[in-house]
């Protein structure tokens, strides 16, 4: 995954200088763990780039560094706390995991499918596991899956299991919008699994069903959006509220469906948690609306994703702040292709293997 500090050195230093400029302090609501959210303490996961809620633990969270040995960590969402490190065994060295979702048969799926140069591997990689019973440290056996795309490589950082189905979705990422891609209705762990493209989306880097299978929700790095699923295709989509978050990469519902819990980046990094509209649920504590960064009113547009803000309730402030990340967005883009363009002669790196 190409990181918005990447992109920053690429434009001089501009980009990071906007960044830390609009990106939150903090939580709007107190940093106590109530609730509206949790901060990741485990000082290994520095690159959280997927999050799914355990259906075993209630309460506890995977998540995984994209570039990392086979591993994924559970997460109490009460304390932040790292509760279990999973090691997986069978598997190769993983190139970008970005995703992760659990799925209705009890495995936990993760997904090896980034692609910094947008189309340079050949093919990618779905590694799963039974989520274990009892959470400590263990190590599992795992089944690798081989995953290529009916209209050739690109990069990808959401997949989602679809929780009534088992079906396997994944989105991909380019600044111009992305596919959503199904794969087949039984992954094979003996030859190569073609997900084919079933619909257009945003600029996406996560996604999640709703546990009842009537949703699903894909984010981008400043905004939300939500899509009525029916009958295994996209339906009527709507602007989904997200927090504004420093290098916002992963989503996932409540095991109850109650709220979104959205995650980023870095060192002690922050999951919000925003209630579902029409569940009735708030965060703990405040007896209001879902927690903002401090001066925000709501999250801007994405590229390829029309308007901007989630449909709150500030102005002034909240919408300069929305000017100011359009304008971040645009210069992130302009990083993008120009990181491309000055990489468009490398090789593919290390990291590969045979399928």
């Amino acid at each position: 995954m190409v990181s918005l500090r990447t992109v920053s050195t690429a434009l001089g230093g501009g980009v990071l200088v906007a960044a830390l400029l609009l990106a939150p302090a903090g939580p709007a609501a107190s940093d106590d763990h109530d609730g509206d959210g949790f901060t990741i303490e485990d000082p290994r996961i520095t690159e959280s780039s997927g999050l799914a809620a355990s259906r075993a633990h209630p309460g506890v969270y995977w998540t995984h560094n994209d570039q990392d040995e086979p591993r994924v960590f559970a997460v109490d969402g009460r304390t932040g706390e790292t509760v279990a490190t999973v090691t997986l065994r069978g598997v190769g060295k993983p190139r970008d995991m970005e995703a992760v979702s659990v799925g209705s048969d009890g495995n936990v799926y993760v997904g090896d499918i980034g692609d910094n140069l947008d189309g340079s591997w050949s093919h990618v990689w779905i590694y799963r596991f039974p989520e274990p019973k009892r959470l400590g440290d263990q190590t599992v056996d795992a089944t690798q899956y081989t995953v290529k795309y009916e209209d050739g490589a690109r990069d990808a950082e959401a997949l989602m299991v679809h929780p009534k189905t088992g079906r396997v979705y994944i989105a991909s990422k380019n600044e111009d919008g992305g596919g959503l891609y199904e794969g087949p209705e039984k992954l094979s762990a003996k030859g190569t699994n073609v997900f084919r493209r079933i619909g257009e989306v945003p600029w996406v880097t996560d996604g999640a069903f709703s546990p009842d299978g009537t949703r699903l929700v894909l984010r981008s790095y400043f905004s939300a959006r939500g899509y009525e699923w029916k009958n295994g295709r996209l339906g009527a989509d709507d602007r989904v509220r997200a927090p504004i978050l420093g290098q916002s990469e992963s989503v996932t519902y409540t095991a109850d469906g109650s709220a979104l819990l959205f995650g980023t980046e870095g060192e002690s990094s922050r999951v919000v948690r925003v209630p579902v509209e029409g569940t009735g649920a708030e965060p703990a504590g405040t007896g209001g609306p879902s927690p903002r960064p401090s001066g925000s009113s709501g999250a801007a547009a994405s590229p390829g994703d029309g308007g901007g803000g989630d449909g709150g309730d500030g102005e002034g402030a909240g919408s300069g702040l929305a000017v100011g990340l359009v304008a971040l967005g645009a210069a992130l883009l302009l990083g993008f292709r120009r990181l491309r363009g000055g990489r468009g002669g490398a090789g593919t790196g290390g990291g590969g293997r045979s399928s």
